[in-house]
């Protein structure tokens, strides 16, 4: 695995509290850097998922976080709003917010808790929802931290309040650009089938919120394809904030060639990467769950890809979402040295060798500055990072 995917120097606390915003209860899962205590045990993650006309599918993965544990006290630590996709839950990348918040960043994940739906009617309702409150989840959790409402004070006064970075997924990422500060287009092809009133109740950024809001990362974000066109090209020029987008370019949901892609060399205003996982598809973010063997195929397909394995995609999304986030919320300009790679596909990273030389672990560092930074050798492979600065 490559080097910052591994977990940092923090003990891991996690906390799970429910929040109120307007007509809506929410969740969050909280990580966040820890006091050690014997007493406290690993938190085990449980979630059901059902689906209509498919056979219920109940998932479990054993975190490293404890509970009930006290958060560090005397210290302050970025915030990473994390916001899932659609059909989601708060621990379905419980092992990226583990490893975030063990190297020192407080981790709000969201249980948005999509509304359910039996038929084709029902469907369309419940994906309209997603699609007005995604972002203004997002935007009330921010708010409940920041102004205090939440209910463990212990973690809101771990927060540093100048370092706040969001993280989405698919929905998730469509809701993290509106929050972000780019507003949505009413009149796109994503609301066509909106009625008026609903139209009325699409979220807008906040600005206060926006500016304080330092990185951004979307994960097979949904939104830029031609069929949704959520916003206007002139308002995504606009986004200042630093940017971080990751898929597969074999994602056919949100069409990475037409959508990411345009997002990608769009977002002009900002300092941008695109880490792209070649040959794969949407499933490119959550934990690598073990599945029973006659788990039905839809959740196969929703929650592996069929080329990557789950481990490895995660073990890498936590190298490069780590780096980001140190370069532009701690401010560490080393995390630099593995966001600006010597080739921006990875299989032509050289590393030359001499005959029957073993390498025992070792990863790229200054002494390979043609290879990927923090990969050992030969395991570079399969990935491309492009960078755009602002203005290009």
């Amino acid at each position: 695995m490559p080097e910052l995917s591994g977990h940092g120097q923090y003990v891991v606390g996690t906390v799970f509290e429910e929040l109120t915003a307007g007509n809506r209860t929410i969740g969050i899962r909280f990580w966040f850097p820890a006091a050690q205590d014997s007493s406290a045990q690993p938190q085990q993650y449980h979630h059901m998922r059902a689906v209509p006309g498919q056979r219920m599918l109940a998932l479990s993965e054993q975190g490293k976080a404890l509970a009930p544990v006290k958060p560090l006290t005397g210290s302050h630590f970025p915030l990473i709003v994390m916001s899932h996709g659609y059909g989601g839950w708060s621990e379905h990348m419980s092992r990226l917010g583990e490893t975030l918040a063990s190297r020192g960043y407080v981790v709000a994940s969201i249980d948005h808790r999509d509304p359910s739906f039996s038929d084709v009617a029902s469907f369309a309702a419940s994906f309209g929802s997603v699609l007005v409150n995604r972002s203004r989840d997002q935007q009330a959790v921010l708010r409940a931290v920041l102004d205090g409402a939440v209910r463990n004070q212990g973690v809101a006064r771990l927060m540093d309040p100048n370092a706040i970075g969001v993280l989405g997924y698919s929905m998730g990422g469509y809701g993290a650009i509106t929050t972000a500060g780019v507003p949505l287009e009413p009149a796109a092809p994503a609301f066509r089938q909106f009625p008026r009133q609903a139209l009325a109740a699409l979220p807008r950024p906040d600005p206060d919120l926006a500016a304080k809001i330092g990185a951004l990362v979307t994960m097979a974000p949904w939104g830029g394809q031609p069929d949704a066109m959520a916003w206007r090209d002139q308002d995504l020029a606009g986004l200042k904030t630093p940017m971080l987008l990751i898929d597969g370019d074999q994602d056919d949901v949100v069409d990475f060639e037409r959508g990411v892609k345009r997002l990608f060399g769009t977002v002009r205003g900002a300092d941008r990467y695109l880490l792209v996982y070649r040959e794969a598809a949407h499933n490119i973010a959550g934990n690598p769950w073990t599945l029973p063997q006659d788990a039905d195929f839809p959740a196969i397909e929703f929650l592996s890809d069929p080329v990557w394995r789950k481990d490895r995609i995660e073990a890498i999304n936590a190298h490069f979402i780590g780096a980001f986030f140190d370069l532009h919320l701690k401010q560490d300009q080393t995390r630099r040295r593995y966001l600006d790679v010597p080739v921006p596909q990875s299989n032509a990273g050289r590393w030359p060798s001499m005959f029957g030389q073993q390498w025992g672990g070792m990863v790229a560092g200054d002494n390979q500055p043609d290879y990927w930074r923090g990969f050992q050798r030969r395991w570079a492979r399969g990935l491309e990072l492009h960078h755009k600065s602002r203005g290009e």
